[in-house]
């Protein structure tokens, strides 16, 4: 009898080892999930003159200085065939004031980049959501002062609404994208955004695209970047009025580094064309060079950059703009640093603004008063500021 028990007990055993193992094989074939992010805040001063007289100042706490800063989760599940499937949930924060991941003052998510995709160990990668154009990390790749606020290619491509930029212009809603594995440091990337617009029974109207070629081997980084805008749709700053132009704009994009070990050197041009002239559009087109440095100080970095913008105008003199940076950063760990940096900027009295081209329509009182605040027609202007970030 006790032998009976005894073998009772045993087959209990073995039920329970095979139901633990057959609960911790479902545990792993379950999504692998990353929570990461940035957190960054400092103080800025920022001043610039006016136009009409005066200066247009900031000074306080500022959020996002030396990285935007972000919460995210990605992750993946293996599908077998070396097929496997992936997600990224990416958001925006301002942490110096009451938005957060929830209503940010603008209707909405601020969403940095959100999508699914399937992923292949020999084929690349196919995801559908808002996702980054190639453009968005060819600039910050290229630049020595990467994608902070006080960047020299960051801001002069959004003054004149360029899309091959590290900021949300990059972002593109409703797109497909396809990545490519690596090939010996070789990497290439495209991306279709549909309008969705609904013009004249199109979904396709307002489409954007992208294509990028990138090689990273070694101390070597070069990128190469194509995108274009179809069936713009712009608002104009004189009539306060939504244009339908029918017309594209297009834009490329070189840019690349080498990495000395003592020096880092960095370089880039690009150029945009548009055909979204009208009788109160004057804007046809740009073009921006960049160039800059970066050095080992003690534990830390500084970095120096200097770029130019050029626009092309047809019923005024050409634009032009040029703005000059620096920055150290110094690690306090491997996730944590602080920084300080000052920028310059100077703007002609024929550089417009974004507001007053190729913004994309949202509200006409985005419109009013273009002509003052930092980053104004015939303004210059300095910022300086430090802080501290942390990446988790």
């Amino acid at each position: 009898m006790f032998q009976q028990i005894r073998r009772s007990n045993m087959q209990k055993k073995i039920i329970a080892l095979a139901v633990a193992s057959l609960a911790s094989g479902a545990a792993l074939a379950q999504t692998n999930v990353t929570m990461y992010g940035i957190v960054d805040a400092g103080y800025l001063y920022s001043s610039g003159n006016q136009p009409g007289g005066g200066t247009n100042t900031f000074s306080g706490i500022s959020s996002g200085i030396s990285a935007g800063n972000r919460i995210g989760f990605k992750g993946s599940e293996a599908l077998g065939n070396g097929l496997k499937a992936v997600f990224t949930l990416e958001y925006g924060l301002d942490i110096d004031v009451n938005h957060g991941v929830g209503n940010n003052g603008e209707g909405g998510l601020n969403a940095r980049q959100q999508f699914v995709g399937l992923a292949s160990d020999k084929l690349g990668t196919v995801a559908l959501g808002r996702q980054y154009a190639p453009g968005f990390n060819a600039s910050a790749r290229n630049s020595a002062l990467d994608a902070t606020d006080l960047a020299i290619q960051s801001n002069l491509s959004v003054l004149s609404g360029m899309s091959i930029t590290p900021n949300s212009p990059a972002r593109f809603n409703n797109s497909i994208t396809y990545t490519s594995n690596n090939y010996s440091g070789f990497n290439f990337s495209a991306i279709y955004g549909f309008g969705e617009e609904g013009v004249n029974n199109s979904t396709s109207d307002g489409g954007k695209y992208g294509l990028g070629a990138n090689y990273a081997n070694g101390p070597i980084n070069v990128d190469l970047v194509y995108q274009g805008r179809q069936n713009v749709v712009v608002g104009d700053p004189i009539t306060a009025t939504t244009v339908y132009t029918g017309k594209d704009i297009n834009e490329w994009y070189l840019g690349g580094s080498y990495d000395f070990k003592v020096v880092k050197l960095f370089a880039s041009y690009q150029e945009l064309y548009s055909q979204t002239t009208t009788a109160t559009q004057t804007f046809k087109g740009s073009d921006l060079w960049t160039v800059g440095i970066n050095a080992p100080i003690g534990a830390g970095t500084a970095s120096l950059s200097y770029g130019e913008l050029s626009l092309d105008n047809t019923k005024m003199k050409d634009g032009s703009s040029w703005g000059a940076g620096t920055m150290y950063s110094y690690p306090l760990s491997k996730r944590t640093s602080v920084y300080a940096a000052y920028s310059y900027f100077s703007n002609d009295n024929y550089s417009l603004p974004m507001q007053t081209q190729l913004a994309p329509v949202t509200t006409p009182a985005s419109w009013s008063n273009p002509q003052t605040g930092i980053g104004a027609v015939g303004e210059s202007n300095y910022a300086i500021g430090a802080g501290m970030t942390h990446s988790f």
